[in-house]
C-alpha cells in the first residue's frame, strides 16, 4: 500500500482540474509521461484510459485503466477511484487499483492518495518491489504532489520545477564532491607539499602548518557531508561562496606564485563559487517528497 497526503491553498475545481484532465496530469505527475482518455460506449460507462511512462534508452511500459467515476461527499469532499493493469512484460505491475480523495479545508485541500497493485514476475518480483520500486513509487508520487502544489500555489510551471530541480542536484552533487576531494586527497591521504607550504608562506611554522592541513582536510570533508545531508538547505551554497573568495584572496595575498600554475586556485575557487550560485538560485521553491505525509492517519477510510 502508498499513501501519500499533501495540503494546497488552492481552490477545489482548481486542484480537481489538473488531476483530472490528462493532458495537464501527465504535466505533474512523474509516475507518467503519457495519458490518453479513451472514447466511452455511453455517459454512464467509467472512463477508460491508456497510459506510458518512460522507463530510458527509447523503452516504455504501456497500460490501461479505468476510472470509475467521483462522488461528492460531505462537505463537498470528492473523490475519484481507478483500476489499472497492464499486459507490458517489461512492466513490474501486473495490476492495481487506488482513488484520490479532495477534502476541503479552511485554507485549501486536502489531497491524498491510496493505492495499491499486485505484481509479476513472481518471488523476485516481490523482492524487486519491496527493496526498490515500491519506495521508489512511493517518492515519485509524493515528490510529484508537492510538483502540483508548487503550479497551484505559485504559479510555477512544473516543467520548471523539474529543470530547477536538476540543476540544484547536479550543483549541490558537483560542490559536494569538489570539497570532498580537496579534502581526502591532497591533504588528508596524500598531503601534497604545496598544501603545507602555502600555509607555511602565510605565516605558520611546519608543524603548525601540518595540523593545519589535517584539520583544512577535515573541515572539507565535513562541509561535503553538510551539503549533501542539508539537501533543502540554501544557505551551505551562500557559505561555499564566501568561502571561496576568501580561500582565493588569501592565497592571492600568501602565495601568490600558485596563481599561474596550471591546475590553480582561481580556476577551482571561481568554478566551484560559481557552481554555488547556481546551487542557490536554483534551489528556490524546489518539489520536496519530504512535505507529503506518507502514513495514512488513524481512522482515516
Amino acid at each position: 500500500m502508498i499513501y501519500v497526503e499533501i495540503r494546497i491553498r488552492g481552490s477545489l475545481d482548481e486542484v480537481w482540474r489538473r488531476t483530472q484532465q490528462p493532458e495537464l496530469h501527465e504535466r505533474w505527475d512523474l509516475r507518467f509521461s503519457e495519458i490518453v482518455y479513451l472514447p466511452r460506449p455511453h455517459e454512464s460507462a467509467p472512463q477508460q484510459f491508456s497510459y506510458a511512462t518512460r522507463i530510458g534508452f527509447g523503452l516504455r511500459i504501456r497500460g490501461e485503466g479505468e476510472s470509475e467515476g467521483s462522488r461528492a461527499g460531505a462537505d463537498d469532499e470528492r473523490v475519484s477511484a481507478l483500476r489499472f493493469w497492464s499486459r507490458d512484460p517489461k512492466s513490474l505491475i501486473r495490476e492495481g487499483s487506488g482513488y484520490w480523495r479532495y477534502v476541503p479545508t479552511p485554507d485549501g485541500i486536502r489531497f491524498l492518495t491510496w493505492y495499491s497493485y499486485r505484481t509479476r514476475f513472481g518471488a523476485a518480483g516481490r523482492l524487486l518491489d519491496a527493496m526498490l520500486f515500491r519506495p521508489l513509487m512511493g517518492w515519485a508520487t509524493a515528490w510529484s504532489f508537492d510538483r502540483l502544489r508548487l503550479w497551484v500555489e505559485k504559479g510555477i510551471d512544473p516543467g520548471v520545477s523539474a529543470e530547477r530541480g536538476l540543476i540544484h542536484a547536479v550543483a549541490r552533487v558537483g560542490v559536494a564532491l569538489v570539497f570532498l576531494y580537496q579534502g581526502l586527497v591532497p591533504k588528508l591521504l596524500y598531503r601534497h607539499p604545496t598544501e603545507t607550504a602555502m600555509l607555511i608562506a602565510a605565516g605558520l611554522p611546519a608543524p603548525a602548518a601540518d595540523v593545519a592541513v589535517v584539520l583544512i582536510g577535515l573541515g572539507e570533508v565535513a562541509a561535503a557531508g553538510v551539503l549533501l545531508a542539508a539537501w533543502r538547505a540554501r544557505w551551505p551554497f551562500a557559505a561555499t561562496a564566501v568561502a571561496m573568495a576568501a580561500a582565493l584572496a588569501a592565497v592571492a595575498w600568501t602565495a601568490p606564485g600558485t596563481l599561474p600554475a596550471a591546475f590553480n586556485p582561481v580556476a577551482l575557487n571561481l568554478a566551484t563559487a560559481a557552481l554555488a550560485v547556481i546551487g542557490w538560485v536554483a534551489g528556490r521553491d524546489l518539489p520536496s517528497a519530504a512535505r507529503c505525509l506518507r502514513r495514512r492517519p488513524a481512522g482515516e477510510p
